[in-house]
């Protein structure tokens, strides 16, 4: 049976404009297409991580809109329990204005609708299938009072945590969050997170080390084209990324974070885990879109096997 991981966070509609360049203020440019997609870095990892085959739930909130209809099919289509998926009269689902540049480059607005009411109560009422997963994802696009609230809840009950401190929180309580078992940041949530500099390797595991120092177990930071770091109490090691031409950078760290928690929970192995969910991550900026450019199993299993040897 597949090991269970349970996703506590947000879901968004992508609202997504090909651009040539931004407007400036007053501007008016046509731009060459627009598309919609499913997004929310909490169901992007979620249908990273179902895709490659785990067995995941998920705890959400939904508006009562076209939008939260189609986006609890979407999670349904791509396997995911949504058995703890709510919906909120009266609010709007979370949608997410995307502007995607001729390089691949992505500018992104949220606005969260009805996740801002996912709450601890709804912890609670999922406790019981909780209780039965290995690993539960976090990001920040939902209260921080129920990222803290499930932070606890998993370490009263032993299950291991990835906490992804994005969107940058700069009210984030580091003495609520120090029990997770991973924080993925990246360079500039650690430098938030911190008060310190990342703009070097050096000054980026200085700051990854203190907050290792305030007893956070592991910080996995993200380095876009430059692949991630890990770095533990008494080790720092560079995660390096595949060199492929990008078409979409939108969701890549969410595939990052996604695939590796699918491929962790089932080995127990950090680095190598880690490893293939660069590849995994390299693989998806190769197509449009952020979901629809996740590989199932059988895709990503294709697309390793054609890689040249090291």
């Amino acid at each position: 049976m597949a090991h269970r991981i349970a996703v506590v966070g947000s879901n968004m509609t992508d609202l997504v404009t090909s651009i040539i360049r931004m407007p400036v203020p007053g501007e008016t440019l046509e731009a060459p297409s627009f598309s919609m997609g499913f997004g929310g870095k909490g169901a992007n990892q979620a249908v990273a991580a179902g895709r490659l085959g785990a067995d995941v739930m998920m705890v959400t909130k939904v508006g009562d809109d076209v939008f939260g209809q189609s986006t609890i099919k979407n999670l349904k289509e791509n396997g995911i329990d949504i058995t703890h998926v709510g919906t909120v009269a009266g609010k709007s689902s979370g949608v997410a204005p995307i502007f995607v540049d001729e390089s691949g480059e992505n500018s992104i607005l949220i606005i969260k609708g009805a996740n801002n009411e996912l709450k601890p109560a709804d912890i609670d009422a999922a406790a019981e299938d909780l209780k039965r997963c290995d690993l539960i994802l976090m990001q920040l696009e939902v209260p921080l009072e129920t990222v803290y609230y499930t932070i606890a809840f998993a370490d009263r009950h032993g299950i291991e945590t990835i906490l992804n401190p994005a969107p940058a929180a700069p009210n984030l309580d580091s003495s609520k969050v120090i029990k997770a078992t991973f924080l993925i940041p990246n360079e500039t949530e650690l430098a938030l997170l911190t008060g310190l500099p990342t703009d070097t390797d050096a000054e980026i595991e200085d700051a990854a080390r203190s907050l290792i120092a305030k007893g956070i177990r592991t910080v996995i930071v993200t380095l876009g084209s430059r692949g991630a770091r890990l770095i533990t109490a008494d080790s720092s090691t560079l995660i390096e990324p595949l060199k492929v031409k990008p078409k979409d950078t939108t969701g890549a760290g969410d595939a990052f974070i996604g695939s590796f928690a699918r491929f962790y929970v089932a080995t127990g192995e950090l680095e190598a885990s880690l490893k293939k969910a660069a590849l995994y991550a390299a693989d998806s900026i190769t197509r449009e879109g952020t979901q629809k450019s996740y590989a199932t199993l059988e895709e990503f299993n294709t697309f390793v096997g054609q890689l040249p040897p090291k």
